[in-house]
């Protein structure tokens, strides 16, 4: 008579890959300790930032407009009105980011509580179970997302067009979402164009495609910027540092690195600060 097999090890291997599939429960989260955390969803928690790393609201230069608008959104959510999801699109290096950080800075320094919670593009997919915690929760949130865009087969953007506006819960009251692309249309064109070209409807299937933006009430732009733009920004930083030079060496140095780089942008008048610096001898801390 043969004996029984042995189904134990069979057993723990199931149990492994359905702990894998079910993530952990949802738990009560404590925001007290920190004004910015980063969503880490195979923890279903968040990890408290220390010290968010960001520039002063006036150092950034040339999109005075773009200032403006994002700040008297995020101002008006932090006293509790109403207020838009933004999307904050176009030219590399010209702030998007940096203006999110900046205007939460300044929404604190104004004594107005707000909390400001990153998630990756990676984990956009898990949107829903993040703010299912911080909607419990009796603070305000932003909710950002760095560089967002989406590929040929990905089809997380559904999922995240349901949470902004179109699902049966929809966002909380509590929270707006931020984010920043080169896309305006957060997808690329070839993948617009492909739908349009293998769609029984073209008509719809674009509309579907591009209808993920129409989410965000509050779209900002932001375009290459002018030499003059570019030694100003450069000049402000510089003031702001302390950092040894005249306005005339200043813009003979930026116009050689902007020459030197092939492009002018916030991000390429730090880096020529930072080169600045270090020629100096000094540190840069913000």
């Amino acid at each position: 008579m043969s004996a029984r097999p042995d189904f134990s090890s069979l057993l723990e291997r199931i149990a492994l890959a359905l702990e894998r599939v079910n993530p952990p429960a949802l738990k009560a989260e404590n925001f007290e300790n920190a004004e910015g955390f980063v969503w880490e969803p195979s923890q279903n928690g968040f990890s408290p930032v220390a010290h968010i790393n960001r520039v002063p609201l006036e150092l950034l230069q040339g999109i005075d407009g773009q200032k403006q608008l994002l700040l008297d959104n995020s101002r008006h959510f932090a006293k509790g009105y109403a207020a838009n999801n933004a999307l904050l699109w176009g030219a590399r290096g010209m702030g998007k980011s940096s203006l999110v950080k900046a205007a939460h800075g300044q929404i604190i320094n104004e004594g107005l509580p707000l909390k400001l919670v990153e998630i990756h593009r990676e984990d956009i997919s898990s949107l829903p179970r993040c703010l299912a915690i911080i909607g419990a929760s009796r603070h305000r949130f932003i909710v950002y997302c760095d560089d967002l865009s989406f590929d040929t087969d990905d089809k997380s953007y559904k999922s995240l067009k349901a949470v902004l506006e179109g699902g049966i819960e929809g966002r909380p009251q509590n929270v707006l979402f931020y984010a920043t692309s080169n896309r305006r249309h957060l997808m690329p064109r070839d993948m617009i164009e492909n739908e349009r070209s293998t769609a029984i409807n073209p008509a719809e299937a674009v509309e579907e495609k591009i209808s993920l933006s129409d989410r965000f009430g509050l779209w900002i732009g932001f375009h290459n910027c002018s030499q003059n733009d570019f030694f100003n920004m450069i000049k402000a930083y510089a003031r702001h540092f302390h950092l040894e030079a005249s306005d005339e060496e200043l813009q003979a140095g930026a116009l050689e690195w902007s020459m030197i780089r092939g492009a002018r942008s916030g991000r390429v008048a730090w880096q020529f600060v930072q080169d600045l610096a270090g020629r100096q001898q000094k540190q840069l801390e913000i």
